[in-house]
């Protein structure tokens, strides 16, 4: 394992954090498909209804599993405040985010797992570009390229993909890390605050099925800029 490392542990449970905004028509389903990943772990699902105004809070308390808790904010706050009420809930030794929709498989997480439970790393990020089954719009791909550039040149290290959903960590990683984020610029402070603290980030690759605006993504290029200058701020910083 190269970078900063910690004394080995035995990872019993994997929390999975899932913020949650009008996700009526998906929300079921990836529920369903978290539930039925068979894993060497306890698997606890926190869900966060980050103030969603159609049917989502009806669909969640139809939920009946006792892996799954229901978290809810009254108002719409942003993904990064409905992580940061997830990761204050969460139980396990290891922690990974999960969009409510369908771009992400959860059946990838046996990957992303892998090289933690055999000691290599302490940080999994999901590789959407070193996988298959993409489906991403050029606009898109050109902006996620050039913000894992700007994170490799800022942060002195290689970096395919940082805006991936899909990010793994050892809950000992992310523990000191306060997050201030509220909305997508989560990713990038995330990232840049486990670079930081001297944690290597390991890629491995994972099926992507991107969706467009008018099926229901919320991330625009406006969200890019803010990601930018995450970025930049997060590397000076001195607090974590």
């Amino acid at each position: 394992m190269r970078g900063r490392t910690l004394p080995p542990i035995e990872h019993k449970t994997l929390t999975v954090l899932m913020p949650v905004f009008n996700e009526q028509a998906t929300v079921k389903e990836i529920v369903s498909r978290c539930l039925q990943v068979e894993l060497p772990l306890a698997v606890e699902l926190v869900i966060v209804n980050d103030g969603s105004s159609d049917d989502t809070a009806r669909v969640l308390d139809d939920l009946e599993d006792p892996r799954v808790r229901v978290l809810s904010h009254r108002v719409n706050k942003g993904k990064g405040a409905a992580l940061r009420t997830g990761l204050a809930a969460a139980a396990g030794d290891l922690v990974i985010v999960q969009d409510a929709d369908l771009e992400y498989d959860p059946a990838d997480w046996r990957t992303l797992l892998e090289p933690v439970l055999d000691g290599t790393a302490l940080v999994v990020y999901g590789n959407r570009f070193a996988g298959h089954g993409q489906r991403m719009s050029g606009l898109h791909r050109i902006g996620n390229r050039f913000l894992s550039l700007v994170t490799s040149v800022l942060y002195a290290t290689r970096l395919s993909d940082m805006e991936t959903c899909y990010k793994l960590f050892d809950r000992r990683v992310i523990a000191p890390i306060h997050v201030v984020s509220d909305r997508f610029d989560f990713e990038p402070e995330i990232t840049a605050k486990v670079l930081r603290q001297g944690y290597e980030i390991v890629e491995v690759p994972i099926s992507y099925a991107g969706r467009e605006f008018h099926e229901g993504k919320k991330i625009t290029w406006r969200d890019g800029f803010g990601a930018l200058r995450a970025l930049v701020r997060f590397r000076f910083s001195r607090s974590l």
